[in-house]
């Protein structure tokens, strides 16, 4: 693959960054990143992402074949690999031969065996949160430079506002979803106990703290009761 050129890496930066900004799932906006990865940069053969969810645990996504869910896989069952150690602890691991690789010795191992020679893992901010990695992985050993850990990084963010950028959504659905379960609760007391709206999220409040219960979940009792 031939070097991209400074207009060609610009205008695709541009295309991403209008795909993070278009209400699209923040699986179709990483599906574009790591098609942007091996389109990019030189020497990534396939590239996916690795995510790191609620009790530490991983999930596979956007990859350009089956290849890196099946190297994540092995990671899982080794405990051990380059895209763990990117998701968790540095910001870029780099690996130009996996068969002269010590860090990782029963994942190295496997992948050699697989045919996959070379791996470039770059760590996925979302503000003071880790969500994970991008990972590329090549079939022919020393492929990487340092513009292709430049595009990698960018990427990587690229992926990272996705990330973010949903989670902040959902957090919005989840608050909307709370204020209108209490007003509805609400609206039930005041007409139950012929009390103005004040009087009715305190009666709320009240039975919340007593019970040593949410909130939320007094709300949702009180709606189930309804009649």
């Amino acid at each position: 693959m031939t070097q991209p050129q400074p207009h060609d890496l610009a205008m695709r930066m541009a295309e991403l960054a209008r795909t993070v900004a278009m209400p699209r799932s923040v699986e179709q906006v990483l599906e574009d990143v790591t098609s942007a990865a091996t389109e990019l940069i030189p020497g990534a053969d396939t590239a996916g992402i690795l995510l790191v969810g609620p009790g530490g645990k991983f999930e596979s996504l956007a990859g350009t074949t089956d290849l890196p869910h099946q190297l994540d896989e092995l990671q899982m069952t080794f405990e051990e690999g380059p895209c763990v150690q990117a998701a968790l602890d540095d910001v870029i691991v780099r690996t130009d031969d996996f068969r002269e690789e010590s860090r990782w010795p029963q994942y190295s191992k496997a992948v050699v065996e697989i045919g996959v020679l070379s791996g470039l893992s770059f760590k996925l901010y979302t503000a003071d949160r880790t969500a994970g990695a991008l990972n590329l992985f090549g079939f022919e050993p020393n492929r990487w430079d340092g513009e292709a850990e430049t595009i990698g990084t960018v990427l990587a963010a690229h992926a990272a506002a996705a990330i973010l950028a949903s989670r902040q959504g959902q957090q919005l659905e989840s608050a909307l979803s709370t204020r209108d379960r209490i007003g509805q609760a609400k609206g039930i007391v005041m007409e139950r106990y012929d009390v103005d709206d004040v009087q009715a999220f305190e009666m709320l409040r009240r039975l919340s703290q007593e019970s040593n219960t949410k909130l939320i979940d007094i709300a949702q009792q009180v709606i189930e009761t309804r009649g």
